[in-house]
């Protein structure tokens, strides 16, 4: 299985949450609300989950073994950081342009 897509959905300036990814498998399966999260000096991903009647999360999609998730959240992670570049960039042409 191939990632195909990536696209970083928002991002987020405050708290540990940083970014709502969607990634698109194969060109044939989307997975959104993957979530790019800033803790303990490190980036990492959660996937979409939903809450249970007792309050507790479960995984609504998640992958099966340790080098997929590795290698998803490297990928996601990577598109997370492109983006930040990239409106990084915007902010500075635009604050060029701005007016004195």
């Amino acid at each position: 299985m191939q990632i195909t897509d990536i696209k970083v959905r928002k991002l987020f300036d405050e708290g540990p949450m940083k970014a709502i990814v969607s990634v698109t498998f194969d060109g044939q399966l989307a997975v959104h609300d993957v979530k790019v999260i800033y803790a303990r000096d490190k980036y990492f991903i959660v996937m979409p989950s939903r809450k249970n009647p007792d309050d507790t999360y479960r995984d609504i999609v998640h992958p099966i073994n340790a080098q997929f998730r590795g290698m998803l959240e490297e990928s996601v992670i990577s598109a997370y950081e492109a983006a930040l570049e990239n409106a990084a960039e915007i902010a500075d042409t635009e604050e060029v342009g701005d007016p004195v």
